[in-house]
């Protein structure tokens, strides 16, 4: 007999990949890189990644982020377009040089508005813009911003973007991870945080606004370790049985 047995007590490995969630800092690895750049960082796709989907009818170009942590390697979308970010009402989402954002019908005169480099943004910047500025630790009133920026967003061009990776290539930029269908790593992109100083009630802020929901399962604590599924327990439909009924 032959049986490599361990203490129940002890946490042992069954197969398949570990999931994690919470919140954890993470490098940048690489940005839409190709199937054998992927491969030279460990990351073992079996075809070339495609980097622009239809969504209801419309192109999106997917920036990808390959963020890593000790524990894990993940991917982070986002969807951008070199189109502009209209709402239903017609309003506009203009950014400005520090990375402000805010919605106007024409360019914003607001007292706090800064109009240094306003513009209309394209679909997707104002995530790229968040992310960046956590990534790169800019300070409060510090440039964010790219020449390119419409062509990164359209997907013709991302020199820009890769030569940040280069230099910022010891930063780390702190996520919310969580877990899609049991079985696929999600970051969440509503907002992301710096190393120092922490801020993670940011996230949770950000969590309880209208439109701040994570569409991923998540330790609710926002700790980070091994993703643990929870089990909606499960009620049988059962039949009322009388006392006279045959029960043989």
């Amino acid at each position: 007999m032959a049986i490599e047995s361990n203490a129940s007590t002890e946490e042992v490995m069954t197969g398949g990949m570990t999931l994690y969630s919470g919140l954890s800092n993470f490098t940048v690895i690489a940005i839409n890189p190709n199937l054998e750049k992927l491969h030279g960082l460990g990351i073992m796709l079996k075809t070339e990644p495609e980097y622009t989907i239809d969504l209801n009818g419309e192109e999106r170009f997917k920036i990808t982020f390959w963020l890593k942590n000790e524990d894990t390697t993940i991917r982070m979308e986002v969807l951008a377009s070199d189109n502009y970010r209209q709402s239903k009402t017609g309003k506009y989402l203009w950014m400005n040089s520090i990375g402000q954002e805010t919605w106007s019908e024409e360019a914003p005169t607001y007292e706090w508005w800064k109009s240094e480099g306003q513009r209309k943004s394209y679909i997707g910047e104002d995530t790229l813009i968040k992310f960046v500025k956590s990534w790169a630790n800019v300070a409060s009133g510090g440039k964010v911003s790219f020449e390119t920026i419409e062509n990164i967003c359209g997907g013709s061009a991302l020199g820009e973007l890769q030569d940040l990776a280069t230099a910022l290539k010891q930063n780390e930029v702190r996520c919310l991870v969580g877990v899609n269908n049991g079985k696929y790593q999600k970051v969440y992109t509503r907002v992301f945080g710096r190393v120092k100083p922490q801020r993670d009630d940011f996230f949770v802020k950000e969590l309880n606004t209208e439109y701040g929901e994570f569409k991923a399962d998540y330790d609710m604590t926002l700790a980070w370790g091994p993703f643990i599924p929870t089990i909606e327990p499960i009620t049988a439909d059962v039949e009322a049985v009388s006392e006279s009924d045959d029960w043989v």
